[in-house]
């Protein structure tokens, strides 16, 4: 909600009418004798090829998924396959005027599109260029197993080598693929050449590639970015949320001139009119001609077009010009590519949901006939030319293949030792301070001078005065004030960085941590984003893979749910399925609500945790927040940033008088700190329950003389369990509390391994305390719910110490456990 603009009622109460211009429609008609001018023979031989070898690598791979062998040689592929067996002239013009600096983001149906952008990519490099590339990849472990029996005549003829033997044992998952192994066919992708993550989720590279392309605009970087998305895919809510983002006025409005322009992005529908078996034609889309969604988006309807991918010459037309649009920044671009796929969704599939008739009229239409006769009708090429080329590129992959099933030359990664692969590459764990050295961020005042910085400056930066007595939150740095120092430091240190969300700028977020930055960074640094929650991690994702630093906020811990796809399946894997080629510094804050009830007060620290791949944290001090935030922010791993609502206000309270650092300061991730020695009993908080905990243990040693030790866990994944095996070596009873339901509750698996380790030194069973197991009830009531002072008494008693005198508040023992359990509550 920028100031600047104004919404006049005698404007938008006026009337009159949308209208809209007439979307092309498959225009191109040139022929080959017209476009001879524009390619010479050897440009028209090469499309030909390139189209081929797609063709013969998914023949291949389609012999092995349904024969078993290849060439004679057996082979039994485990994985998946879905081939585009039919769609290669789509892929192949699209590539055609591409070059490294133009980066692709495909679907699990991407194979072809992998081959002909890198094919391309070979063709525009010089051969220096090529060798360092195939040399320094994975200190050369593919290009050794290539040169073994290399019959190149050419670096170009052993890049290509290089790149059918690397994408073929990436799809048999072997350690000498692309991605070690662990990306596989639905994933594989090879970023020198400019081929970036594909991806086995339904239209899931849109708002990634909404994000690359984000990173190109804000960090002015060349070339263009494309997103192959199936047609059915236009059914997908982030697919949607992905167009919505890359359309925002703001580009061309609101980012000042030197970045200002709509993003540089092509969503490419690869439009073969199957979703698996479904119609989106017909049956379960309503469009009818899918370009026609460009309309509804923006005034330019998405420069929207549909093109015969069934000619090559005719998307390389599409593709020169809406590149031309995209670097004068007039995109975003929606492209409807008709194609049509003669395999089935996958090997398995027998295609009974199509007529045989209908796969016929379009294999007569084939582009890998049809293209050939007019490059022989025009005397481009003799018959006798491309039965030698065939035969030699059957030769070519053959020769790949035998490569890439011997487990001798191409082995799989041993997932069993100590140290694997996987273990080595969940998470990257660097600090980086600045992902571009070379450049400074860009600003509006000197950090000095933020004028949230300077009232800071009057505010006592602990809680505690010097007699020891409370100070008044008012009067204090607060955990948000803390958050707002680490952000914004960080701001002033790495130029890639960007926040974006709801509400983020003029009100400076829902909860006020980011007041002050609007004054401090230009609009392309610090933006409001559309609510949906999809693109706004999705595009951090897509961000973070191009080399740069999001810092993304989905306000309520509750909305998590609509961007759980990009949360659980796109941010926490993209560097292990890499083989730890890639990185993902994402920081994604969320907080965790109370008095709002059912839909806006969940703690779902459970659910994030139990995804491998992303780090947890949950400070619950400012001390612990601006450390926890400075290392998220410094480190290249995606991080899910808890924070309580609770406690936005609260001022540091365990640092005696000096309190918060002004300097910027590290926290380690993982390590929990103890907040309050004790010898009698140990509890294990997360979150806002840190402070209930303090009550309870001040109860406790008042009444009963019981010395509790209080350890706030601050992060749940990675942890280290260390002090806490300590404490309760030395108490022999542990109580873990979370404001997370308790079933499921991550507490549980933390209890688990703490009985497991500590079993010897335990005189009872570790006890969970969290909220109840029903939807969150109105503030009024909310006492009911969350774990309060009493609810740790009654677990203590009833559990672990007797409390001579105590009369439980509520049932906590196992009958009424039982109870719960059996009525689902």
């Amino acid at each position: 909600m920028p100031k600047s603009i104004s919404i006049v009622p005698q404007d938008v109460r006026k009337p009159g009418q949308v209208t809209f211009d007439p979307i092309p429609v498959n225009q191109y008609q040139k022929t080959l004798s017209e476009e001879r001018g524009r390619y010479s023979d050897s440009d028209l031989r090469r499309i030909h090829r390139d189209m081929a070898i797609i063709r013969v690598f998914e023949s291949l791979l389609q012999e092995v998924k349904t024969q078993r062998q290849f060439g004679g040689v057996a082979y039994d592929h485990r994985g998946p396959a879905h081939l585009s067996i039919g769609q290669e002239a789509t892929a192949v013009g699209q590539a055609y005027l591409l070059d490294t600096n133009d980066h692709l983001y495909g679907s699990h149906r991407s194979h072809g599109e992998i081959l002909a952008k890198s094919l391309s990519a070979i063709e525009k490099l010089n051969d220096d260029a090529l060798l360092e590339i195939m040399r320094s990849y994975d200190n050369g472990s593919v290009l050794r197993v290539v040169e073994k029996d290399a019959a190149a005549n050419t670096v170009q003829d052993l890049a290509i080598d290089f790149l059918l033997y690397g994408t073929l044992a990436e799809i048999f998952g072997r350690e000498t693929g692309f991605n070690k192994g662990m990306g596989g066919s639905m994933h594989a992708f090879f970023t020198p050449f400019g081929v970036f993550p594909n991806n086995a989720i339904v239209g899931g590279s849109a708002d990634i590639a909404a994000g690359a392309a984000l990173y190109k605009r804000v960090n002015q970087k060349k070339g263009i970015v494309i997103a192959n998305i199936g047609d059915a895919s236009a059914n997908c809510g982030p697919v949607w949320e992905a167009l919505c983002f890359a359309t925002m006025d703001q580009f061309k409005t609101l980012w000042p001139e030197h970045v200002r322009g709509g993003l540089p992005i092509i969503f490419n529908f690869v439009n073969n009119f199957y979703g698996m078996g479904g119609q989106p034609v017909g049956e379960t889309g309503g469009f009818g001609v899918l370009a026609r969604l460009g309309a509804g988006l923006n005034p330019d309807q998405m420069n929207a077009e549909r093109v015969d991918g069934y000619n090559p010459l005719a998307v390389i037309d599409a593709i020169a010009r809406k590149k031309a649009l995209l670097e004068a920044g007039e995109g975003p671009v929606l492209l409807d590519t008709v194609t049509y796929r003669f395999s089935g969704h996958s090997p398995s599939d027998q295609s009974s949901y199509r007529e045989k008739s209908e796969i016929e009229a379009w294999q007569s239409v084939d582009p890998l006939v049809t293209f050939r006769e007019d490059l022989i009708n025009a005397g481009v090429a003799l018959r006798q030319d491309f039965e030698a080329e065939y035969a030699h590129l059957d030769s070519i992959l053959f020769r790949a293949y035998k490569k890439a099933i011997d487990l001798d030359l191409s082995p799989r990664a041993n997932l069993f030792a100590v140290g694997n692969l996987l273990e080595s590459t969940m998470y990257s764990n660097e600090h980086v301070e600045n992902l571009d050295s070379n450049r400074t961020p860009e600003t509006l005042l000197a950090k000095d001078d933020n004028p949230r910085t300077k009232q800071l400056a009057s505010k006592s930066r602990t809680g505690i005065a010097d007699d020891g007595s409370l100070l008044s939150d008012a009067r204090c740095v607060g955990f948000k004030d803390a958050l707002f120092e680490s952000i914004i430091d960080r701001f002033y240190a790495d130029p890639t960085l960007v926040a974006y969300g709801e509400e983020n700028r003029d009100w400076g977020g829902a909860f006020a941590v980011y007041r002050g930055l609007t004054e401090a960074l230009p609009y392309h640094r610090l933006f409001n984003s559309p609510i949906s929650e999809a693109a706004i991690v999705g595009t951090a994702v897509g961000y973070a893979l191009e080399g740069g630093r999001a810092l993304v906020e989905l306000m309520y811990c509750d909305f998590m749910g609509r961007a759980g796809d990009e949360i659980f399946n796109q941010l926490a894997k993209w560097q292990s399925m890499s083989g730890g080629m890639l990185k993902m510094p994402v920081v994604l804050r969320v907080s965790v609500g109370s008095k709002y009830g059912a839909q806006h007060s969940q703690d779902w620290t459970s659910l994030v945790a139990h995804i491998p791949g992303l780090k947890v944290v949950f400070p619950a001090s400012p001390y612990d927040a601006k450390g926890l935030m400075q290392s998220a922010l410094t480190g290249t791993d995606p991080v899910v940033f808890f924070e309580s609502q609770r406690l936005y206000n609260m001022p540091e309270r365990f640092h005696g008088t000096a309190g918060i650092p002004l300097e910027p300061y590290t926290v380690p991730i993982g390590e929990p700190e103890i907040k309050k020695a004790g010898k009698d009993l140990t509890i294990l908080t997360v979150g806002a329950t840190l402070y209930r905990a303090l009550e309870a243990a001040k109860i406790l040693e008042d009444n009963w003389n019981i010395s509790t030790e209080i350890i706030d866990a601050r992060s749940l994944v990675p942890f280290n369990y260390e002090p806490v095996i300590e404490s309760v070596k030395k108490t022999g009873r542990i109580l873990l509390a979370s404001d997370a339901c308790e079933r499921g509750s991550f507490l549980h698996t933390m209890a688990s391994h703490i009985g497991r380790a500590a079993f010897s030194y335990l005189d009872a069973p570790p006890i969970v305390v969290g909220a109840r197991n029903w939807i969150t009830p109105p503030d009024e009531v909310e006492d009911a719910f969350f774990p309060f002072p009493v609810d740790f008494l009654d677990a203590v008693h009833t559990h672990l110490l007797p409390l001579d005198g105590y009369e439980p508040k509520r049932a906590c023992d196992e009958a009424d456990l039982l109870r719960r359990n059996s009525a689902g509550v």
